[in-house]
């Protein structure tokens, strides 16, 4: 008797494939492949999703990574689009947001700040920016970094003499500040300068961020000259000054381009299975800095493969320029133009010059991106042999993939927060950092223990959780730690064996090591302490200490760090808020009456009430909140 449907193995690989061919269009569209955990395996794009789907069903002739991901795939889904370059932009999109095993992946991606000149009060702001362009002003970038901004800004300052202070201060000075004095800032919160002359500065540094650098330093010349011919020396100088500022804006760029106002240069290296990106911003005719990239791809991946990739998510969030200068030809680079252009909603030019400046800079773009891959080869080989010896000194079978670093920090108890680290083969992964906020209540003041066995309970409950969701052994998660590592003695170690045999886990499942300092607190003099060993020490000046050192320095940097925003929040919230009836409007007055919410607490029933919009009885709730009333 044949076997139920109920009982029949369910579809794998080529078979799932073939199920989902009979019923696929012709038309353009996206596919997702899915393990058996339902993870997102691919995500690919197609002009035709029937004739693109059915190569994968063909036996033969893959690539080993392609083969392995037929066998893994258990079901398919798709969506249709209007065309292929809509299918191209949703695959960029779904790749960027899912990050599939098999797929190129850009990697440290995120925003690029700008510089904004807002435009929504009397006397425009200047500053640093990030995100979606909401504020009503003018946005210049997007620029490589934010130290690439900071250095700008410092040089706008001293040249237009623009405001950076918020509104909230701007609007109670009485006398200039300190930024006044250094002749950074003309000064409009006291009228030292009229709205009409402010504006003037605020659109000449508009125009300079435009490209108009060389026409307003030529019209500066001429007022200079001006001032001086009239004996207005004072007026004479300050001109000079900020010419000399807006010269020294050139003057720092590494790359100057003559006749190119707007491009990106992208620049391809690859060595040894690895790649690097470097990629330069050229706006308003001046170098905007540069970034460097490292994409994750497999090994048989070419060049023009992952360039095109690379470019797909580089721009799924940002605006691209009018021209796109790369030093290999991206494949489908006419797609990917046509992409970007219907985003833009204008032309975009996707070359690889061959001669003339334009090839210059993609050239000096290619150096830079040989030598950046150069050195984090050289990086990585080192990282391996330090893993190398950390599993020789703890006695581990092989070099660990991911290491977690603990560590705890508070102020007497208060505002107490654990924070973890993670390292890898590749050095820190700080997209995985993650930090407790301690919510027992029932500790004391500053126990340590017990707050070490809060977050370890956290910490291995949510990966248990995780294992039983995806059906899979503790120990084969992907973010289970190979290794963790612990700053304290003997104490903390003990707590945290307790705690994780609470929830069913033993030291067999997971390496812990203590790491205490030294006698006076010498690096160098560390101890080591495992569960069921005698403590032991590694010698002095050795490379696998000092790494340790690292991991335990940036665990307890990123700990204080947590533990100085939580109580940097704590700081903001004024006991005022806790009061019924008052609001942003009541908390001001008050404030600005008695300059902070402990001589709110100690007024006088009449004096609250002489307060603008406190009235008698929300005087008599202020003062009973305070005084136990």
């Amino acid at each position: 008797m044949p076997d139920s449907p109920a009982s029949q193995a369910p579809k794998r690989g080529v078979d799932v494939i073939k199920d989902n061919l009979k019923r696929l269009p012709t038309k353009p569209g996206v596919y997702r492949m899915f393990s058996t955990k339902d993870d997102v395996l691919y995500v690919g794009k197609a002009r035709n999703l029937k004739a693109r789907v059915s190569n994968y069903a063909r036996l033969g002739g893959h690539t080993q990574r392609i083969a392995a991901m037929i066998a893994l795939t258990a079901r398919m889904e798709f969506v249709v689009t209007e065309s292929e370059t809509e299918a191209l932009l949703l695959e960029a999109s779904l790749i960027k947001s899912l990050k599939p095993r098999f797929n190129i992946l850009l990697r440290d991606d995120k925003s690029f700040p700008y510089i904004l000149i807002r435009r929504d009060h009397d006397y425009p702001q200047i500053l640093k920016y990030r995100g979606s362009k909401q504020d009503k002003g003018d946005y210049f970038g997007p620029f490589a970094s934010a130290n690439a901004v900071t250095r700008t800004l410092d040089t706008l300052q001293k040249a237009f003499l623009l405001r950076t202070c918020e509104d909230s201060v701007f609007s109670v000075r009485n006398r200039p500040c300190m930024l006044h004095q250094i002749k950074r800032c003309s000064a409009p919160c006291v009228d030292l300068v009229s709205e009409a002359e402010y504006t003037r500065l605020a659109d000449q540094a508009a125009d300079f961020l435009r490209g108009k650098g060389v026409d307003l330093q030529a019209e500066l010349a001429e007022e200079m000259e001006t001032a001086a011919d009239a004996m207005d020396f004072e007026r004479a100088a300050s001109l000079r000054d900020r010419i000399r500022a807006l010269a020294h804006v050139r003057a720092q760029q590494d790359v100057n381009p003559d006749g190119i106002e707007e491009a990106d240069i992208f620049a391809i290296a690859m060595e040894g299975g690895q790649s690097a990106v470097q990629v330069f911003f050229i706006r308003a005719g001046q170098n905007w800095g540069a970034t460097i990239h490292f994409p994750r791809h497999e090994k048989e991946e070419s060049a023009r493969e992952i360039l095109s990739a690379f470019l797909v998510q580089f721009y799924d969030k940002r605006p691209s320029p009018r021209l796109v200068l790369t030093n290999e030809e991206p494949d489908q680079g006419a797609l990917i133009a046509e992409a970007l252009e219907l985003k833009a909603g204008r032309k975009v030019e996707i070359r690889t010059p061959q001669r003339g400046e334009k090839r210059e800079l993609v050239a000096q773009a290619s150096r830079n991106a040989a030598e950046a891959l150069s050195r984090k080869l050289a990086e990585t080989a080192s990282q391996q042999r330090l893993l190398k010896d950390l599993a020789k000194a703890f006695d581990l079978p092989e070099p660990p993939k991911r290491v977690e670093v603990y560590d705890n920090s508070h102020i007497q108890g208060s505002n107490a927060v654990g924070g973890m680290v993670v390292a890898g083969p590749d050095g820190f992964i700080k997209g995985q950092y993650r930090k407790f906020n301690i919510k027992d209540t029932t500790l004391e003041p500053g126990d340590d223990y017990g707050m070490m066995r809060e977050v370890m309970r956290r910490r291995f409950k949510r990966l248990l959780k995780e294992a039983e969701e995806q059906q899979l052994p503790i120990g084969e998660l992907e973010t289970y730690p190979d290794l963790v590592l612990i700053d304290g003695g003997l104490g903390q170690l003990s707590a945290t064996v307790e705690t994780l045999a609470e929830i069913g886990l033993t030291p067999d499942d997971v390496t812990l090591v203590s790491i205490a300092k030294g006698p006076d607190r010498n690096a160098g003099r560390e101890k080591f302490f495992r569960p069921g060993k005698t403590p032991f020490q590694l010698p002095p000046d050795t490379p696998v200490l000092y790494y340790l050192q690292r991991l335990r320095d940036e665990a307890h940097r990123w700990a204080i760090g947590a533990h100085r925003s939580k109580r940097s929040s704590d700081i903001k919230t004024s006991p005022l808020d806790q009061i019924e009836g008052i609001g942003p409007a009541r908390k001001k007055a008050l404030l600005h009456r008695f300059g902070s919410a402990k001589s709110v607490s100690r007024a006088k029933l009449a004096d609250l009430e002489a307060v603008d919009g406190i009235n008698r009885a929300l005087a008599e709730r202020i003062y009973g909140h305070f005084n136990g009333g």
